[in-house]
């Protein structure tokens, strides 16, 4: 059954999937595109055009078979598929913060004139939510559970109190830092209610920020966190498992990092993989669009005129700091 004929005017907007561990993003990118070109193509195409034709026809009242041009309306071939190809070669799609291939969780995209809004989505600095999850007793190189063993280590001696303040510690430096990096007097009244109201944002570039962390599970050796950060990078995330495991007198290594939110975009309205189709992305953009409108305009609402341009759109990717549990104190680099 042919489905009614597509435009890609019609597929234009964000929408998030769920991006399951393993996968790379620019193949997760490359199959969204093809899933949208493939549902844009097998659409029923629309009815040819006429064009006027003179043709031969015979004279009906002649009986010496004598022919006459006689003008006719007949379909024009120049825009058949056997012609002129596929409609839809190419497609714009953009993809918001990334995940490394060893990472999962929400990943936002954008099609069409929804690449300019993953650019609104980087100047407003929202946030993101995390779960990551730690184990305790073992120090990787690359600080995940399948790197290469450097220590291993006990630890019968950390309780969740421990590990409480610890996160608490980590919480009240990055929450200075974020006061910094904002670069608001915090004796105005303007900087009091935004502080408040928590809308508190970096004015432009700097190190992972966390907002918030606090542990939901603690099982020794397992542990799982909750992170709410921006300007992050997943690999950041697994070094601030591995200096918790060194702040705690053990070691850890990180097991999995999953994103939860990104920005106003939840697990609830992330597709998955068995949902990228045209149908599925058509109505996820639309069930989007007044939140994406409202909360992108609350958003860049404070810092309008005071944003550098984000140019090529792409996650800044500060310089590391020296410390996941300390950001640096420095601004600009």
């Amino acid at each position: 059954m042919l489905l009614p004929f597509a435009s890609s005017e019609n597929v234009q907007g964000l929408f998030a999937v769920y991006k399951p561990p393993g996968l790379k993003w620019k193949h997760l990118r490359d199959t969204v595109e093809l899933q949208l070109l493939k549902g844009l193509n097998a659409g029923k195409p629309p009815a040819p055009k006429q064009c006027v034709r003179f043709l031969l026809e015979p004279v009906e009242s002649s009986k010496e078979k004598e022919l006459t041009l006689t003008a006719n309306r007949v379909p024009t071939l120049i825009d058949h598929p056997l012609v002129h190809g596929l409609a839809f070669t190419s497609l714009k799609v953009g993809m918001g913060h990334r995940l490394d291939s060893q990472a999962s969780g929400v990943l936002v995209l954008g099609v069409g004139h929804g690449c300019g809004l993953l650019t609104d989505m980087y100047k407003a600095h929202l946030t993101k939510d995390y779960t990551v999850r730690g184990l305790l007793g073992k120090a990787a190189d690359d600080f995940c559970e399948d790197g290469r063993l450097v220590e291993k280590t006990t630890y019968d001696h950390v309780t969740r109190e421990k590990l409480d303040r610890i996160l608490a510690v980590i919480q009240g430096s990055h929450q200075k830092a974020l006061v910094m990096y904002s670069n608001l007097d915090l004796q105005t009244q303007e900087a009091y209610e935004m502080a408040v109201s928590g809308v508190i944002r970096p004015m432009n570039k700097s190190p992972m920020l966390i907002t918030g962390i606090r542990c939901l599970q603690f099982a020794p050796p397992e542990f799982l966190l909750e992170v709410q950060c921006m300007h992050e990078t997943q690999k950041q995330l697994r070094r601030l498992v591995h200096e918790i495991g060194l702040e705690l007198k053990s070691t850890a290594v990180c097991t999995q990092v999953r994103r939860t939110r990104d920005g106003f975009f939840t697990l609830d309205d992330a597709l998955l993989r068995t949902q990228w189709d045209l149908p599925s992305i058509q109505g996820a953009i639309q069930a989007a669009a007044p939140r994406v409108a409202a909360e992108l305009e609350k958003g860049l609402r404070p810092w309008l005129g005071t944003q550098e341009p984000s140019g090529s759109g792409q996650l800044w990717d500060s310089k590391r700091p020296r410390s996941a549990l300390e950001p640096e104190s420095h601004v600009g680099h």
